[in-house]
């Protein structure tokens, strides 16, 4: 049996090896390309920190699996065994044109079951990390569950695009949700987003698109505080194909998705 403990020490020990070098390339000029779109970038920096971490897995870990964003790795059909899924740099276009708030993602799953979860904001030197049993911490401060709010006193996180483009089903219950939440923030990065609401400073963050990637980490931290990570239809996150995402406290995600997002609104 895997040591877990031991296996999230070795994952943040790279993750901190990485994070120096994804440092040092933003001193340089790094090559910078758009994959499906002018807001979906990808950098020559997010592929060398994809293949740091495969070769690391690869070398240590032969026999785990490995999914990425940038698909060093061939796709995955299971998530049978042990499995990293890994984000190098999620926040691509908060890192290519703010150089802030952008972070290194990882989540270990063993048989789909999610043991070890990271999310590493690398300029602000914020290490979320939890272990499945253990705890979730952030820079080895334990977290502590927040208390439950109603969604006129709660806080909530999305992207504003997904308020304005009307050609997807959620634009106007998603609109209906700002209105009577008390207040909306965006940091263009899923994965601080994610572990914000595992750490109490937001109490909801919502995505009509998402990959495995950018929740794989986060959803180890939130499931760990007891927290609630599903799709709008109040449904277990997919590791292998992307979507809709929820996370909150137990109580707010129930009242949103039945209220807002669920399929019948």
């Amino acid at each position: 049996m895997a040591d877990w403990n031991e296996l999230g020490k070795v994952a943040r020990n790279w993750t901190y090896e990485a994070a120096e070098q994804i440092k040092e390339a933003l001193a340089n000029p790094f090559k910078v390309e758009a994959k499906s779109g002018p807001d979906d970038l990808v950098t020559e920096v997010d592929k060398n920190t994809e293949a740091f971490f495969y070769n690391k897995v690869r070398e240590t870990f032969p026999e785990h699996s490995f999914l990425g964003e940038e698909g060093t790795a061939e796709k995955l059909e299971n998530t049978d065994g042990i499995t990293w899924i890994i984000d190098p740099i999620d926040g691509t276009m908060n890192f290519v044109q703010q150089k802030i708030k952008f972070a290194i993602s990882i989540g270990i799953y063993e048989d789909g079951v999610g043991k070890v979860g990271i999310v590493y904001d690398v300029m602000a030197d914020e290490m979320f990390y939890a272990v499945k049993g253990v705890g979730a911490y952030v820079n080895e401060v334990e977290l502590v569950a927040g208390k439950e709010r109603p969604l006129n006193e709660s806080i909530i996180s999305l992207n504003a695009r997904w308020l304005t483009e009307t050609d997807h089903p959620h634009a106007n219950p998603l609109l209906a949700l700002v209105r009577d939440s008390r207040s909306v923030r965006s940091y263009g990065a899923a994965a601080i987003e994610l572990a914000y609401v595992a750490a109490d400073r937001l109490d909801a963050y919502l995505s009509v698109n998402l990959s495995p990637w950018d929740y794989a980490g986060a959803q180890v931290l939130l499931e760990e505080m007891g927290y609630r990570a599903t799709s709008f239809s109040g449904e277990t996150l997919s590791l292998l194909n992307g979507g809709t995402v929820i996370a909150a406290k137990p109580a707010l995600q129930r009242e949103i998705v039945s209220a807002y997002v669920g399929e019948e609104n």
